[in-house]
């Protein structure tokens, strides 16, 4: 692929609130050091913050938890080059949470598509709207453009809109890291 990725504005907005989410929320590793499961306190902030609301329930806080769960294991399959994989998880999210698309007045005039839950509220709006822009990412073939960093000891994931597609790291530290004890290992 070449060129500029051409994601919608709303479904680039929901993946980078995926890969916020999971990054924020999920045990594993970041930069080297381990991440364990969140205290409830500790959630309702981390989701909060990557959905960008200033509270978040404690149901909310771990229904979308679970979520990133599911959301992670999407983005490992594509990096395991298992599209199947990766199409029942997001099929399976998509029924479970009753994703819809609905045509929403534009800022500037017009018409957006957006994906909306069965209700609106943050847990179940923001399900639906994750599982929606996986979906999208996938079945348009941008599912590539989602990946886990390749720095060792970290398993945050990535969303790539460079025009290369050239991303292979969660953050410039793990690329820094990565770049520093390649260097190392040269220099012995």
């Amino acid at each position: 692929m070449t060129g500029q990725v051409q994601f919608d504005s709303h479904v680039l907005h929901l993946l980078e609130t995926t890969v916020a989410l999971v990054n924020a929320v999920t045990p594993g590793t970041a930069g080297g050091r381990p991440r364990g499961v969140l205290a409830s306190a500790d959630l309702g902030a981390a989701v909060a913050g990557a959905v960008h609301v200033d509270t978040v329930e404690a149901a909310d806080a771990e229904h979308l938890a679970e979520l990133a769960g599911r959301a992670r294991q999407v983005v490992q399959a594509v990096a395991d080059h298992d599209p199947d994989r990766a199409a029942g998880i997001v099929n399976v999210l998509l029924l479970e949470t009753g994703a819809r698309p609905q045509l929403d007045p534009a800022a500037a005039g017009g018409w957006a598509l957006h994906f909306h839950g069965p209700d609106d509220t943050l847990a179940r709006g923001w399900a639906a709207g994750i599982a929606a822009g996986l979906a999208v990412a996938l079945g348009s073939g941008l599912g590539g453009r989602l990946g886990v960093c390749d720095a060792a000891g970290c398993d945050r994931i990535y969303l790539d809109v460079s025009r290369n597609s050239g991303r292979r790291f969660c953050s410039p530290r793990c690329q820094s890291r990565t770049k520093a004890a390649a260097h190392r290992e040269r220099s012995r």
